[in-house]
């Protein structure tokens, strides 16, 4: 009875290791599938050039999802890690904070767009409307209006979306992981339908005889 119970021990620590490791990798499977939550994540992997894994992995620092993009785009524009960006986050220091200690100014949030935008950009374009380029410099924003930039640029950029359509989405309060899943469903809709109108529009090809014997 007791080698019985020795052999399933050693049975249990050999089978261990790779039961959590089964386990952990269901976990991560599980934090990404909820929702829209899953192609949120996997559109930031994809346009910041990183692994979904890190992605993952940064939002298990208690990084709010819609500030997930904030992480990725001022370590791209900074040129260090995304691990850089989070340490800073974590001792409390405000997203302006984080852009100004890597010598970066508001200027790198600017998008353009086609018309003077309403809540929740205006007031925060009105700062770049009112103050000359080259003042761009002496802008604050809050760590609201800055996550509204980030991802802003990113769905647009991402999705080749114009972000005057992204802007009109968010003025109905809807959550940027919404946005993020609708723009690329519309994107999708828009391209099977071009797909169709050039098939439909290409000219039949005419049969080839070799003609009648004289």
């Amino acid at each position: 009875m007791r080698t019985i119970t020795v052999l399933a021990l050693l049975l249990l620590l050999m089978i261990w290791p790779a039961a959590s490791q089964s386990l952990a990798e269901v976990d991560v499977g599980l934090s990404i599938s909820d929702g829209g939550i899953k192609g949120f994540y996997l559109a930031i992997g994809e346009h910041y050039k990183v692994a979904e894994k890190q992605v993952v992995v940064v939002r298990e620092k208690k990084i709010p999802d819609e500030e997930l993009p904030v992480v990725f785009f001022l370590a791209r524009k900074a040129g260090v890690s995304p691990e850089a960006i989070v340490k800073l986050r974590a001792r409390g220091k405000t997203w302006m904070d984080i852009t100004v200690h890597f010598g970066l100014t508001a200027e790198i949030f600017y998008v353009p767009l086609k018309q003077v935008p309403g809540p929740p950009y205006g007031k925060a374009y009105g700062h770049f409307k009112n103050k000359k380029k080259s003042k761009w410099g002496t802008i604050r924003f809050s760590d609201t209006e800055i996550v509204n930039f980030v991802n802003l640029k990113f769905i647009s950029e991402h999705y080749g979306c114009p972000a005057d359509e992204i802007i009109k989405m968010r003025a109905k309060g809807n959550s940027f992981i919404t946005i993020n899943g609708q723009v690329k469903k519309n994107k999708a809709k828009s391209k099977k339908q071009s797909a169709k109108y050039t098939l439909e529009k290409e000219p039949k090809k005419k049969n080839k005889g070799k003609g009648k014997d004289k």
